[in-house]
C-alpha cells in the first residue's frame, strides 16, 4: 500500500532513505536547509524543500500530521535534531523516527517520546566487525542485548541436512525463519522441518547471542 514519509535531513542516511522509499513506489518528501543538497535529491523523490526543521513555521506548513510517518534525519546539529523532535511531537506526527549521533542523544530522544530512535553509524560499524570476525555472516540485526537476527551462508557442516536434522531450536534455541536459495534469489519463508540445506543457501535464523556465537554466527 502507497504510503507517504518526510524526511527531514538530506544527508548520507537521510537521503538513501529517501530514495530507497520512493523506489518502493512511496510518496516521499524531503527537507533540508542546505539548498544544494536539496537540488540534488529533488529529482529522485516525490517533493524536496528547503526549509527549517528546527522552525515550528515550517513544520506546521508541511502538515506532519497528514504523513505516516517522518524520518528525522539530521546529522551533527543535535540540538536541532532534539528541537525538530519535540516539535514534530507536539504537532502530533504518527510516527517519528530519529538519527541519534551518541548514546546521550539517543537517550534524550527517547525521553521526550520519539517512537523509534536508531544509530546509522554504529550498527553499520558493529555488522562490519561481526562479518569480520565471522565471515560467514552477511547481515545482523541486534533485536536487543541478549537476541538477534542474522543471515548466514550455510556453513559446510550443514549442507545436505534437514532443518529436523540440524534441530537447532531444541540445541539451541534457535530458529531458522527464512532460507534464501540461489544466493538470495529465491526466499522460503515459511521453512518446514524436511526442508534440507543446500549448498549456497544462505540461513536466516533468530536466537540468543550466546548461543549464535557458540556457532560462531556473530
Amino acid at each position: 500500500m502507497k504510503k507517504s514519509y518526510l524526511v527531514i535531513g538530506a544527508g548520507r542516511f537521510g537521503s538513501s532513505v529517501a530514495r530507497t522509499l520512493y523506489e518502493l513506489g512511496h510518496d516521499v518528501m524531503v527537507l533540508d536547509n542546505n539548498e544544494k543538497l536539496v537540488q540534488e535529491i529533488s529529482s529522485e523523490v516525490t517533493d524536496a524543500i528547503k526549509a527549517d526543521a528546527a522552525s515550528e513555521v515550517s513544520l506546521k506548513a508541511l502538515g506532519v500530521r497528514d504523513f505516516d510517518a517522518v524520518v528525522l534525519a539530521i546529522g551533527v546539529d543535535i540540538q536541532a535534531s532534539i528541537m525538530a523532535a519535540i516539535l514534530l511531537l507536539e504537532m502530533e506526527a504518527k510516527h517519528v523516527v530519529a538519527k541519534a549521533q551518541t548514546e546521550l542523544h539517543g537517550k534524550v530522544l527517547h525521553k521526550i517520546g520519539v517512537h523509534r530512535v536508531v544509530y546509522p553509524e554504529r550498527d553499520m560499524g558493529q555488522k562490519i566487525a561481526h562479518s569480520l570476525n565471522a565471515p560467514t555472516i552477511i547481515d545482523l540485526i541486534e533485536l536487543s542485548d541478549e537476541y538477534s537476527v542474522v543471515e548466514v551462508t550455510a556453513p559446510k557442516d550443514m549442507i545436505g541436512k534437514t532443518i529436523k536434522e540440524l534441530d537447532l531450536r531444541a540445541r539451541y534455541g534457535i530458529s531458522v525463519i527464512a532460507l534464501k536459495r540461489n544466493s538470495g534469489r529465491k526466499t522460503n519463508i515459511s521453512p518446514v522441518a524436511d526442508d534440507q540445506i543446500l549448498p549456497g543457501d544462505i540461513i536466516v535464523a533468530v536466537g540468543e547471542n550466546k548461543f549464535l556465537k557458540k556457532l560462531e554466527w556473530i
